[in-house]
């Protein structure tokens, strides 16, 4: 059997290994591959392996050998399903592995807004305390997060994971999910109005892109502070700029854009009160190892005759 591997430098940059999947057959790995060369090689290839590398129904077409592509990934937007279906190719995900990591990271980025480590240290190194009359100095307000509310638009995994570390900060959680319950539960309307800070973690839809926009940061707090973590096009850019150079968001931390890698001319680039970081929530080794164990085990699933993670029903 062969097994191609599109593009595995983003899940394995040379820091984890793929002899999990050497077993099942002979395995080509590619760091990266160019659209124009997808299919050739792909060639006749029975299992695919893809995170970002679109397979579109003409690739699908110039493969009759194709019975499974795996995803690398949670998000399997880049593969055309309906094709996949039509010639009964399973197409399997990973649909959890990043659930500790991505929590930990939103975290990472909120009390960077609240405490500008980077910058305080950046100030020192400099020579700014060293030349101080006072024994400290900051050049931001400084936020205590104890007794605040978070609000938490989407409530799967990550969304509950987030809730408990804000929790442990002495946070209140408020949470809107149209297919969740619990006591924490509320209208978006309520939620934009009482949180704090809105942490992002919903699946991107047509219903939801641009959810974060002129229209909802009006309902919100003034002095907000808004996460991303989840998909950029779930904010409105240019309108999340207007709002962060108003004042009325006081700061927000991107880990995802509408387009990625993010392009010179994105709105939100070069504000003092944005924080940009690309796409690395979900990278931390042992969270990649996950994702790789599960893509193994998604194989050998499939191979056994009882595939799981299938999304083509």
């Amino acid at each position: 059997m062969k097994i191609v591997v599109l593009d595995g430098y983003t899940e394995n940059p040379g820091d984890l290994s793929w002899e999990g999947f050497e077993g099942f057959g002979e395995l080509t790995v590619y760091e990266h591959t160019p659209g124009d060369e997808i299919v050739s090689r792909i060639g006749q290839a029975e299992v695919i392996l893809t995170n970002k590398t679109p397979i579109t129904a003409q690739t699908i077409a110039a493969d009759p050998q194709l019975k499974y592509i795996g995803v690398l990934a949670t998000g399997f937007n880049v593969v055309d399903v309906e094709a996949a279906r039509a010639r009964g190719i399973v197409v399997a995900n990973i649909p959890t592995y990043g659930t500790t990591a991505v929590a930990q990271y939103v975290f990472a980025l909120l009390l960077e807004l609240c405490h500008h480590v980077g910058h305080h240290n950046q100030a020192v190194q400099e020579g700014r305390w060293t030349c101080c009359r006072d024994f400290c100095f900051w050049d931001y307000p400084l936020v205590e997060l104890s007794g605040k509310t978070m609000g938490i638009i989407g409530y799967g995994r990550i969304g509950r994971a987030t809730a408990d570390i804000a929790r442990a900060f002495g946070m209140n959680v408020v949470a809107y999910d149209a297919f969740a319950s619990g006591s924490e539960i509320v209208a978006l309307d309520e939620l934009l109005a009482q949180s704090d800070v809105i942490s992002l973690h919903c699946p991107l839809t047509k219903e939801n892109t641009g959810l974060i926009c002129k229209d909802t940061i009006a309902k919100m707090k003034s002095g907000v502070m808004i996460i991303n973590t989840a998909r950029g096009p779930l904010i409105n850019e240019p309108d999340l700029r207007q709002a962060l150079l108003d004042g009325k968001v006081q700061g927000a931390a991107l880990d995802v854009v509408a387009v990625e890698p993010i392009r010179e001319d994105n709105p939100l680039l070069g504000l003092d009160n944005c924080l940009i970081t690309p796409h690395i929530a979900w990278a931390p080794k042992e969270s990649r190892q996950r994702l790789m164990d599960v893509a193994v085990e998604n194989l050998a699933s499939f191979l056994r005759g009882t595939p799981v993670n299938n999304v083509v029903k």
